[in-house]
């Protein structure tokens, strides 16, 4: 499983200029295809007077999803270095659309290479990024005579509390790293005096 990669904190737009055409780059977090198509046809609706509006996307912790387009430009200039750019600084469930607007200077294909994979990797860098961790969802199954104190005690020792639903017994949902379910395992027998149950569930990604 992937420990972690690095995704763009937020949508934004990053504008450069080379040789009198301007480069509208558009950054987005997206955690599925669907998503990342949506900011696709989004940019290219905004910019319908645009020359070209190229995209790249990688999806999945392990960049199971890709895709690109050069959107007219000459093949294999503009959305695979875009996309080369993403998995070089090592981002995943990220789209960029290049929204170009011709300035009447040919680039030729190495200024266009330089060109679109130089307005992703400057706008990463202008947006930042954030680490994203995995986490192992679980839930946490106690009495409700101690429910309260575990709770108190789950978020004063930093475990991402996600949920607490009240029945017969209290279900509190945690996500805990993977590297650390052993640890884990053994501190909820000791703070409830092996009172408490874990049940494991499948895994997520948080930023962290």
């Amino acid at each position: 499983m992937q420990e972690q990669f690095r995704t763009v904190a937020r949508e934004g737009v990053h504008e450069t200029e080379i040789k009198k055409s301007r480069f509208l780059t558009t950054l987005a977090p997206a955690a599925t295809e669907q998503a990342a198509q949506g900011v696709v046809r989004r940019v290219r609706e905004e910019h319908p007077g645009a020359n070209h509006n190229c995209f790249a996307y990688v999806i999945g912790a392990d960049a199971g999803i890709q895709k690109s387009s050069d959107d007219g430009e000459p093949g294999g200039t503009a959305g695979g270095p875009m996309q080369q750019m993403l998995l070089r600084r090592e981002t995943r469930d990220i789209v960029a659309v290049v929204t170009r607007y011709f300035g009447g200077i040919q680039l030729g294909a190495g200024g266009l290479i330089r060109a679109y994979g130089g307005a992703v990797g400057q706008a990463l860098d202008a947006l930042g990024t954030v680490a994203r961790r995995p986490m192992r969802l679980a839930t946490v199954t106690v009495d409700h005579q101690r429910a309260g104190k575990l709770e108190n005690d789950l978020r004063a020792t930093g475990r991402v509390v996600r949920e607490v639903r009240y029945g017969e017994q209290v279900r509190i949902g945690v996500g805990v790293p993977e590297s650390e379910l052993g640890e884990f395992r053994a501190w909820l027998a000791d703070a409830t005096a092996g009172a408490a149950t874990l049940e494991l569930g499948g895994v997520t990604y948080v930023d962290g």
